[in-house]
């Protein structure tokens, strides 16, 4: 790992980005080209089969202050947060998207904002034009339950576009290392001074998201699972509620029987056991998701590996 230390370091993450890395590279690098900090800028090729690689090995042979980390294969986005924080040297981190929706013009901003002593800065996303009413309305119900779930709260709409300093970056290298992991959380939830900047999302410059609505879906299931208990707590829940049902059917059998009604109580059972059939497999999945994450946890298996790296020293 380079140990010579500068003053910022810009984490982009890559994939499948080959028309959008040069523009990406080119507006960070004007923006911070008369700046009187020292940086670095950081892309992490997350596996991409376009020609990313050959755009980014171009590009940093322009600049030493542009370095690569080329993954082995494909690990996904928070890796590739990580592994740029992990081989980062800044006092100040950030990280970003290479689909330019993350405006590099609000780097200063953030670096303003950072030399008031926060840091945190959680850029809030406040509008996304490319967004349909269905994912904003996902997105809203996530962050509400979430909420609902867990006492560390989550900024809503926070996003991968923030500012962390060089302690809270430690604190990741060396403490965070779950597999599962919902970076954008866990820097809210570390403590130190926190602020949040608001930002109107850019249109992608070229290319479609990576994100489809199956992978947010997968990646919200997960953030729950990995941040709250809520879920295991469901068995105890319907639990209550059955006793509840079965007293009250026990309870109205017995007045049926007293003033001679008729007891019909056949498709009533069937209800209630197909119901508490159905609660047991909701709670008996919630649990082994669990078990899966603890599995992955026990294998200890690297977040990421690096088939190469480009312009780093060591």
């Amino acid at each position: 790992m380079n140990t010579q230390s500068c003053n910022l370091s810009i984490v982009i993450s890559v994939y499948n980005e080959q028309d959008n890395i040069k523009l990406m590279a080119e507006k960070v690098t004007e923006i911070l080209k008369d700046s009187p900090l020292s940086y670095e800028i950081i892309f992490v090729n997350d596996g991409s089969h376009d020609n990313s690689y050959n755009e980014l090995l171009a590009i940093a042979g322009t600049s030493p202050n542009i370095k690569v980390i080329n993954f082995s294969r494909n690990f996904g986005h928070e890796a590739a947060m990580i592994a740029g924080i992990d081989k980062s040297n800044g006092e100040k981190i950030i990280c970003m998207d290479c689909d330019l929706q993350h405006p590099p013009k609000l780097i200063p901003k953030m670096i303003e904002e950072a030399d008031k002593g926060y840091d945190i800065i959680t850029m809030v996303r406040t509008k996304r034009t490319d967004s349909s009413h269905f994912y904003n309305f996902f997105s809203k119900l996530f962050y509400k339950i979430i909420n609902r779930m867990s006492r560390v709260k989550m900024t809503e709409n926070a996003s991968d576009f923030f500012l962390i300093s060089k302690d809270v970056a430690e604190i990741l290298r060396n403490d965070y290392r779950e597999r599962t992991r919902f970076l954008r959380w866990i820097i809210q939830m570390v403590g130190f001074n926190k602020t949040n900047l608001e930002y109107q999302a850019d249109d992608r410059h070229s290319g479609t998201s990576k994100y489809s609505l199956s992978k947010l879906i997968t990646l919200s299931f997960s953030a729950i699972l990995s941040f709250s208990k809520t879920p295991l707590r469901l068995g105890i829940i319907s639990g209550i509620f059955f006793l509840l049902v079965s007293f009250i059917l026990l309870i109205s059998y017995i007045v049926m029987w007293i003033i001679g009604q008729p007891v019909h109580s056949s498709a009533i059972i069937i209800l209630v056991i197909t119901i508490f059939a159905g609660v047991q497999l909701l709670v008996s999945g919630f649990i082994a998701q669990y078990v899966g994450l603890i599995f992955d946890e026990v294998k200890k298996r690297p977040i990421y590996t690096i088939k190469d790296t480009i312009n780093f020293n060591s």
